[in-house]
């Protein structure tokens, strides 16, 4: 993003971008000079100062911090910061959804767009078939074991799903919104800001 903080706390329509998502745990790097400002009017917030190098890193120690917390079979939701546009109401649905799931689930949308494979000289090597794909959006929702165990197992995953998908198993995909997307680049903050003014 070129920013000189971390992104998830650039402000989006008048509050950091965490704020629009903050919910009972957060975890963020021990050195993180920001996240005590932006919790100091909230109530009912643990953060966890545990945060490592990746986001697999980050939720495994997030989850080795709250053990006392949880059992074994309490479901774990895991959102990305950087995606603003969650709502209450997804939130409900992904629960209302997987809660029952003997693996989880995660919000996705269907790919919509036509696909192209580059050739590695930025042209089209192939147009891939969207048949059956969807992007991935978080929150992520999985069983407190079998996701610990799941991170622990895995190698080099970049989201949740992917490592229980790493034990074999096949979470339950829920259709997200388009809304939740993930703030990456700087036209997605501005698209960002739009939405959440409700410009959008």
């Amino acid at each position: 993003m070129g920013s000189d903080v971390p992104k998830q706390y650039l402000a989006v329509a008048g509050k950091p971008m965490l704020g629009h998502v903050l919910d009972t745990f957060v975890v963020v790097g021990e050195e993180d000079g920001y996240i005590d400002a932006l919790v100091t009017a909230r109530h009912n917030v643990t953060v966890l100062r545990v945060g490592g190098a990746s986001r697999q890193i980050s939720v495994l120690h997030g989850l080795r911090a709250m053990r006392e917390a949880v059992a074994d079979d309490d479901c774990v939701l895991v959102h990305d910061a950087a995606r603003p546009g969650l709502t209450p109401a997804l939130v409900e649905k992904l629960i209302h959804a997987v809660q029952d799931d003997e693996v989880g689930g995660l919000l996705a949308m269907p790919v919509v767009d036509t696909l192209k494979r580059a050739n590695g000289a930025t042209r089209v090597a192939t147009t891939v078939s969207r048949d059956g794909l969807w992007q991935a959006q978080t929150p992520q929702m999985f069983g407190y074991a079998l996701l610990r165990r799941a991170l622990s197992q895995a190698r080099d995953v970049t989201d949740e799903a992917s490592a229980i998908e790493a034990l074999n198993l096949h979470p339950k995909l829920v259709e997200g919104s388009a809304r939740n997307f993930k703030i990456t680049l700087p036209d997605d903050y501005a698209l960002a800001e739009l939405l959440l003014k409700g410009l959008a």
